[in-house]
């Protein structure tokens, strides 16, 4: 597997997000929740050193995973300063269980820390128990204060890891 830095408007990064989509759409369909995610991205946000998106290729060149972190600081939605905000966390289907979620995972905080980033943070649901164990076994804690688009949502859960130096 290789990781590239790629722009999350690159077609492999779009195929990709539209793959997450639905499946977030599937896993919330019963609560009034089938678009996927809406909250608000675009290409900009992960542009280092404010960002960095992330695609794992296999060894036939197919796209099968992908993360990206967005700098975030203190502002209405809870964010504190020195956020990175992971975003887009995705493998496909065929592709999980090898690791590759870690892996970039910790691409990222790398990155992230690299670029003076001081916590990362990320917001997930109750639907993707996945996700949650992915988090809390690579050191990240349930946070009591709630950020992000969706905050007030009961189903939502906010992580946070602090990203000190090695």
């Amino acid at each position: 597997m290789e990781l590239r830095t790629m722009p999350f408007d690159h077609p492999d990064a779009v195929k990709l997000n539209d793959q997450v989509q639905l499946e977030y759409g599937e896993r919330y369909s019963d609560e009034g929740e089938s678009e996927g995610d809406v909250t608000p991205l675009d290409a900009s946000m992960f542009t280092p050193p404010r960002g960095l998106y992330l695609l794992a290729y296999d060894d036939r060149g197919r796209p099968v995973a992908t993360g990206g972190w967005r700098s975030q600081d203190a502002n209405d939605e809870g964010y504190s300063d020195g956020d990175a905000e992971l975003k887009r966390m995705y493998v496909i289907r065929e592709a999980r269980g090898l690791g590759l979620a870690r892996r970039i995972l910790a691409a990222l905080e790398d990155d992230a820390r690299a670029a003076g980033r001081t916590r990362m943070v990320l917001e997930t649901g109750t639907k993707q128990p996945e996700a949650i164990a992915l988090y809390t076994s690579s050191g990240y804690t349930l946070c009591t204060t709630k950020f992000g688009h969706y905050r007030e949502y009961e189903n939502s859960r906010c992580f946070a890891k602090p990203l000190s130096r090695p």
